[in-house]
């Protein structure tokens, strides 16, 4: 089984190897926006979940957009005892904003509220954090929870990194921010 990681989801993105991998392999895996984005590479399988790739047999690929070893497919797959060959990364979407947004990143914070309780402590103040996004902790109710917890700074919201809808607004926290797409990365700047 190998992993690999497209970046944010557009292939320009991807690395030459996980192109490479991708063309090469017999089966290959992944969610919907992902396959769409890759299935001029080579004939993609959709899965629902990732409980789908515990029963698939043999050798295969699983395709994930942004980072395979940041919240995503890996952690899993080893939890479930998957045993991965390879594991090929492409740009990171956090990487990707914030190229874009001309943002330093060696000394930033990562949240993720996939599915979690938000842990607001983990807010670096002063400094960059990065949050990932899920639909209940859009980035309209980071800003205004910030604001209330009492951070000051600038929120910039990266939707559809990549893709040609792709849009990033910057705002102050506790601006409203209109959820222009479930697919969203926050990148939180807390003034000293």
């Amino acid at each position: 089984m190998v992993l690999v990681g497209i970046g944010p989801g557009n292939p320009e993105y991807a690395s030459v190897r996980a192109v490479e991998v991708i063309k090469s392999s017999k089966r290959v895996f992944a969610f919907k926006r992902v396959a769409e984005s890759i299935g001029g590479l080579n004939r993609v399988e959709c899965i629902q979940n990732l409980e789908d790739l515990l029963k698939i047999e043999g050798d295969y690929t699983l395709v994930v957009s942004g980072d395979p070893l940041l919240y995503s497919a890996a952690d899993f797959l080893k939890r479930n005892n998957v045993k991965i060959d390879e594991i090929i990364p492409s740009i990171s979407c956090f990487q990707y904003m914030l190229s874009k947004i001309q943002k330093n990143w060696e000394d930033a914070s990562f949240l993720s509220f996939h599915g979690k309780n938000p842990d607001w402590t983990k807010v670096k103040n002063p400094g960059i954090t990065i949050v990932f996004t899920d639909l209940q902790n859009t980035p309209d109710k980071i800003s205004r929870t910030l604001f209330q917890k009492g951070f000051k700074g600038k929120i910039y919201v990266g939707f559809n990194l990549s893709y040609d809808d792709e849009i990033i607004l910057e705002k102050i926290i506790g601006d409203e921010i209109e959820n222009l797409s479930d697919l969203s990365l926050v990148v939180v700047e807390i003034c000293g």
